[in-house]
């Protein structure tokens, strides 16, 4: 992140800015300390890089740090591919995390926190079933039921708890309750589950443990032992805050974290939900969790989105205490703006059509000049060939035209992008009567940048050279999930559903197109990034590149109706 971009951070004004700034004029804490805690059970997606952003951003503008801590207190879900994904997603958005953590280098340190608990009367060994537990929790209106062993004796559970420990207990047969209140308003203070038993190899701690701490048991321990001085959560967790402060102080920690929670971002047309992606993966519909058309950070890093475009459109849209929805083409808008500067253009044609230009001299090739960035002449000009043989698009021939058609026709002339006036003399066509070729004449005075003035066209269409012309696979993406609303999706994963009929996939999200592509594009490498004149902006796909084929992924059209 540059300075001029770090500047920007600076600007936008937030309530948990407010509580940083009123903290540490306080005396509060001294030092602003984040952290950014994701599960290694998948990959990383848009609403992570929100978080990620909020977290270290905020952290930077008060000269504070942020730590990467990866919640692994899930054996059974979690690998250390997920953990080298993530790492490597935070590093392309642009972030440096000052300490690299695992909740299971604590575990020692949370497992002596429990005995603790024990001793003083605050947590009791459960052998009720799972079932048993959520049958006696009880409902919103309706106080839980206080468990047969929540009296036992501390020493009893002690030993229980050192059993669970070595091993000595099946999963499921027992389990550590924090004993706080069964009649509380909130059920997360029922007597939540902070142990269980888990037979499982760690692959951090490898076999050393068979019980894990929960989540919500673990992530303020964790909080504590870091040093953390503000706990930014998604707003579910709100709900959980109550208990998150009851472990801190319950559990005696010398430093005292406070959480504090924001809205969701959800993205129209997007699916970002692990359920479902891991779910589409295995019926073939996806490619992988980088597959273009998830909003992993993976996947928009394939299709071609940049750090910058990600880290500006979240600034944009704020830091609030409520869950909202962002039309797409809002994160539309940053990635061309990021690359209209940055972006070489250039000419490729996806559904090609022959032409032949009759009066241009057999054998001939001359060699055109054309702008690479027409926004940003630094960017220099590069040579393209121009022959007897071309290729334009399909769509920019119509035998029957309407009133006001401006492109190619028969009898009609329009101007090939850096070369000539062509006009349409002649329409070859195959026994169904489609059309195959078509054959043109040039006016040789009329080449680009010649100053010619004796007449006007009102159409300029591209091409490419037909014999030094590149083959390449171009892809083009419209949004995964057909209309509705992103909270639906977020809904039915947790139920474990699938899509409901609003959010139906899109049967047009992938639409490939096999055409061709400038001479100089053989040299392009994975990631590369072009404009292709009127077609839109599009990234080298990394995948296919390490295979020796050239496809561009489309990551934006040119134009949008989106007014930021």
């Amino acid at each position: 992140m540059d300075a001029k971009e770090a500047n920007k951070t600076a600007t936008a004004s937030n309530f948990i800015k407010t509580i940083m700034a009123d903290d540490l004029k306080a005396g509060r804490v001294n030092t602003i300390v984040t952290r950014f805690p994701p599960e290694p059970n998948g990959y990383l997606h848009i609403g992570h890089a929100r978080a990620i952003t909020i977290n270290f951003e905020l952290a930077a503008e008060f000269g504070g740090r942020t730590n990467l801590r990866f919640d692994d207190t899930n054996p059974t879900k979690e690998d250390v591919e997920y953990v080298e994904a993530i790492k490597k997603d935070i590093e392309w958005l642009g972030f440096e995390w000052d300490g690299l953590h695992f909740a299971s280098d604590y575990f020692d340190e949370m497992y002596e926190r429990a005995l603790l608990l024990i001793r003083k009367g605050k947590a009791y060994v459960d052998e009720q079933t799972a079932e048993q537990i959520r049958e006696t929790r009880g409902t919103l209106t309706e106080p839980g039921k206080e468990s047969p062993y929540r009296n036992r004796p501390a020493e009893e559970s002690l030993e229980l708890f050192e059993r669970m420990r070595k091993g000595e207990f099946r999963e499921g047969e027992k389990v550590l309750r924090a004993k706080i209140d069964m009649a509380s308003p909130n059920i997360n203070m029922r007597d939540p589950v902070i142990y269980r038993i888990l037979h499982a190899k760690h692959h951090n701690t490898g076999d050393k443990w068979c019980i894990y701490p929960m989540y919500a048991f673990a992530h303020p321990l964790e909080d504590a032992i870091e040093g953390v001085s503000h706990s930014l959560c998604s707003l579910e967790f709100e709900d959980q805050r109550p208990f998150y402060d009851w472990v801190i102080r319950e559990c005696e920690t010398p430093n005292v974290p406070r959480q504090y929670e924001f809205g969701k971002l959800y993205i129209t047309g997007s699916i970002s939900g692990k359920r479902h992606i891991r779910k589409l993966i295995e019926d073939g519909v996806l490619d992988g969790w980088d597959d273009p058309r998830v909003m992993t950070i993976s996947g928009m890093r394939r299709r071609g989105f940049t750090p910058e475009a990600i880290r500006a459109f979240i600034r944009e849209t704020g830091v609030s205490k409520s869950n909202g929805i962002v039309d797409s083409r809002m994160l539309d808008h940053f990635i061309r703006e990021d690359l209209k500067l940055k972006a070489p253009r250039t000419m490729g044609v996806i559904q090609p059509l022959k032409v032949v230009i009759v009066n241009y001299p057999e054998g001939r090739t001359e060699w055109l000049d054309a702008e690479n960035n027409a926004e940003n002449p630094e960017m220099g000009s590069r040579q393209i060939p121009f022959s007897r043989d071309i290729y334009i698009e399909r769509d920019d021939f119509m035998e029957h035209p309407p009133a006001k058609y401006h492109r190619l026709f028969p009898g009609g002339e329009v101007r090939l992008k850096h070369a000539y006036f062509i006009k349409c003399v002649n329409v070859v066509k195959d026994a169904d009567g489609n059309v195959t070729e078509l054959h043109c004449t040039y006016d040789p005075e009329t080449k680009s940048g010649s100053g010619f003035t004796g007449r006007k066209v009102k159409g300029t269409i591209h091409w490419v050279e037909a014999t030094r012309a590149v083959p390449a696979e171009f892809r083009l993406y419209e949004p995964l999930a057909a209309e509705g609303k992103p909270e639906e999706e977020e809904a039915e994963g947790e139920s474990g559903g699938g899509f409901s009929g609003s959010r139906a996939l899109n049967p047009n999200s992938l639409t490939i197109e096999r055409g061709f592509a400038e001479p100089q594009m053989s040299a392009a490498k994975a990631h590369d990034k072009f404009q292709f004149f009127r077609h839109g902006y599009f990234n080298v796909d990394p995948k296919h590149a390490a295979a020796g084929k050239l496809v561009f992924n489309r990551i934006v059209s040119l134009k949008s109706s989106f007014d930021v």
